[in-house]
């Protein structure tokens, strides 16, 4: 076999492979969705993937594996659209930070209405042992971004994060837009303790 022959011999065993992949992911979720984490099966997954366990195995550690690339996948994408809509809130000549805030939870929560059937799985709280602690490092991670935003407005950061994060689990569940919309507003009108009371908190 020449060189050109071996390299697109490769090629296609990536691609077959990247295949495999995705469409394990694409049955993990399926099947997790609709029996929940701790009552889905390997075989459950590769059965709806028309998949073999071992090929499986082959991209994933086991059913943990595949929820926590899940999980991972989805938060990137959630990730990839704040940061856009918070570029381009700035780009349009936004420099209120809380205004900023706002345009990102927006395309965040649009981004859990969008893929809602995944975000309600995440929130089940039936997860493989330990998510709770990824969820957990997943909320400081995201106060700690807000922080930067707002310089460091302690106080500030903790209610912000604490009612968005609140009402994600609630639109989630509802799938109600307005409801979505009613909350950024409210969390909108939220200032610092400096600007209500002309002092410092501490």
């Amino acid at each position: 076999m020449s060189d050109v022959e071996n390299v697109v011999a490769q090629s296609r065993t990536s691609e077959r492979g990247a295949a495999t992949r995705s469409s394990l992911l694409a049955a993990a979720r399926e099947v997790f969705v609709s029996k929940g984490f701790a009552d889905a099966g390997v075989t459950d997954v590769v059965a709806k993937a028309e998949a073999s366990v071992g090929s499986l195995y082959h991209h994933f550690s086991g059913k943990a594996d595949l929820y926590l690339t899940l999980w991972e996948e989805f938060q990137a994408g959630l990730s990839q659209r704040t940061k856009l809509a918070a570029r381009e809130a700035r780009t349009a000549g936004e420099t209120d930070p809380m205004r900023v805030f706002v345009s990102a939870a927006r395309a965040y929560l649009e981004g859990c209405l969008e893929e809602r059937e995944l975000a309600a799985l995440f929130l089940r709280g039936d997860g493989p042992p330990g998510f709770d602690v990824v969820m957990r490092d997943r909320l400081r991670r995201w106060a700690q971004l807000n922080a930067t935003l707002f310089d460091d407005e302690g106080a500030l950061v903790v209610v912000i994060t604490g009612a968005l994060a609140a009402a994600v689990s609630e639109v989630v569940r509802t799938g109600d837009r307005g409801l979505a919309e009613d909350a950024l507003a409210i969390i909108g009108r939220i200032r610092p303790a400096t600007s209500v009371t002309g002092r410092s908190s501490g």
